[in-house]
């Protein structure tokens, strides 16, 4: 599968309204009934060996629903483990390190925040997708930067790899980041911090159909 088949439509991010141990497990398998397709593990916490047992855990999980596993910002876990895929910002480990570290099949996302340019830049050193973001009010990170929709637009003419979107994302306003070029939906708080989480999935994953 390529690329960009694999980062296409709804992408959860865990955190810790999603929970630990068995309450993650329960959760993300809900999410993933629900539609989605790719998963990212984000645990900024220092407890290695837990998350090294929800990460394999989660990994197992997500090739019974044949979705993508991706670990936010920890190279060393996502490669012991052999995760699908890593996430990294511009205070993360260098996609040249990270790239060096997994295997060559390994995908490698980069926040790019509102900037094209990081977006350009992170595309020549081999980045396998792109994420902009935060487009509306997001309840997980309240102070970060603002894009606005044309960025994705733009990311789409200019570049050959997927392009994700994240922030304060719902039913209600996904469709126009889909209609201006994303081809995922990254979710946190619309999916996990909701009282039925496989419904609030499947609404998002509606948004692709």
């Amino acid at each position: 599968m390529s690329t960009s088949q694999r980062i296409h439509g709804v992408y959860a991010i865990t955190d810790p309204v999603a929970g630990e141990g068995e309450h993650l497990l329960l959760h993300v398998r809900q999410a993933l009934e629900g539609g989605v397709r790719i998963l990212q593990y984000r645990d900024k916490t220092t407890d290695h060996a837990r998350r090294q047992l929800e990460a394999v855990a989660l990994l197992k999980l997500c090739e019974a629903y044949g979705a993508t596993f991706i670990i936010n910002d920890d190279v060393e876990l996502a490669a012991e483990i052999g995760a699908h895929g890593i996430h990294i910002g511009k205070n993360d480990a260098t996609l040249k390190k990270a790239r060096a570290q997994l295997t060559p099949e390994a995908i490698i996302g980069v926040s790019c925040y509102n900037q094209l340019q990081l977006a350009k830049e992170a595309a020549e050193a081999g980045a396998d997708y792109v994420a902009f973001g935060r487009f509306f009010a997001s309840q997980t990170k309240p102070n970060a930067i603002q894009a606005e929709v044309e960025i994705l637009t733009q990311a789409k003419a200019e570049l050959s790899l997927p392009v994700v979107a994240i922030g304060g994302i719902s039913p209600e306003n996904g469709d126009q980041l889909i209609q201006h070029g994303a081809d995922a939906l990254a979710i946190i708080q619309g999916i996990f911090a909701q009282t039925d989480i496989k419904a609030a999935a499947q609404r998002h994953a509606a948004l692709f159909q």
